[in-house]
């Protein structure tokens, strides 16, 4: 089974509002193991990133300015995820951004015409109902290491997730499916 962790910076909270991705990063998982295969691409989303954002991500308008546009990218996206399960923290975040992208490239199709898509923040509450359940958490309550991780990043938090899933999987599967 192919499964693919994935997350986004974006310029803001709402795609609805005209907000951008700026980052795109997807980690690789094969029959249970993460694999060397990723994806990322930093973007350029035609607009201001909002200071807000920026102070979570820590990416800038000048570092994105030189960056292809969505629809440049969108195919070689596309042949990277096509058909396997995203796993996505809060997936209806990212999933909201991506097929606004999708929109504006002129892309007749949904990422959940391409993907199954498995939101990972369900998983987690319902294993701790009651209890924090961002990635932060989760990485400290299955103690996987993000001291390398400075500022929110769409492939290091890809990453993150991938060995959050993995172990909040481990022994669950069934209780998901």
């Amino acid at each position: 089974m192919r499964q693919i962790t994935l997350d986004t910076e974006t310029t803001g909270i709402h795609a609805a509002s005209g907000h951008r991705i700026i980052e795109l990063g997807a980690i690789e998982i094969v029959d249970g193991s993460m694999t060397d295969s990723s994806y990322h691409v930093y973007l350029n989303p035609k607009r201001n990133i909002e200071p807000a954002a920026a102070e979570i991500h820590g990416i800038t308008d000048e570092f994105v300015a030189d960056k292809p546009e969505f629809s440049e990218i969108i195919q070689e996206f596309i042949d990277f995820i096509q058909g396997a399960e995203l796993l996505i923290h809060n997936a209806p975040f990212d999933v909201s951004f991506i097929n606004q992208e999708f929109s504006l490239a002129g892309f007749n199709k949904t990422i959940e015409d391409l993907c199954k898509i498995t939101d990972t923040l369900p998983m987690a509450r319902k294993l701790y109902p009651g209890q924090r359940n961002s990635l932060d958490a989760l990485c400290s309550r299955y103690s996987v290491d993000k001291s390398n991780r400075k500022f929110h990043g769409a492939l290091i938090d890809a990453e993150l997730l991938g060995r959050v899933y993995l172990q909040m999987s481990a022994g669950q599967c069934a209780a998901f499916n």
